[in-house]
């Protein structure tokens, strides 16, 4: 019996939380700025995953991360951020079941990125299913 990969599992749960972050995010949107939003919510991941760490013994020393960590980590934090500002817009002036699946383009982006950047060579049937979610949030996202 075929069992499912680790990452897969993995996957499953951070598309799990990621859809019940769209929901809270669209509940705690009602009456605040949305900027403001995301700074609360960014103060709430950095407390808990502070705890996750020094409680899974994970902590270790920053001043030991090499020059090109920190600056990758910096940037994909720039990148975090700017996301989350444009997700939380959308959310407050959109509707979830539309913001949701426009922000999964970052899929299809992902891939060509990959593919630019680390060199990766998706196979024809991935970049089929690829293209496959893309049309799929193309037609979530535009209502007439």
């Amino acid at each position: 019996m075929n069992t499912l990969p680790t990452w897969f599992l993995w996957a499953l749960g951070s598309a799990a939380f990621a859809a019940l972050t769209a929901i809270f995010a669209k509940l705690g949107l009602r009456g605040v700025d949305s900027d403001y939003a995301t700074l609360i919510r960014t103060w709430v991941i950095v407390l808990a995953l502070t705890m996750f760490v020094v409680y899974a013994g994970k902590w270790s020393d920053p001043s030991q991360l090499s020059a090109r960590t920190w600056t990758f980590l910096i940037l994909s934090g720039l990148a975090t951020g700017a996301s989350w500002l444009c997700y939380f817009r959308a959310l407050q002036i959109g509707q979830a079941s539309q913001v949701a699946p426009v922000d999964k383009l970052s899929l299809l982006l992902v891939a060509v990125f990959a593919v630019v950047f680390l060199g990766e060579r998706p196979s024809p049937r991935e970049w089929l299913g690829i293209a496959m979610v893309g049309a799929g949030v193309l037609v979530l996202g535009w209502r007439r």
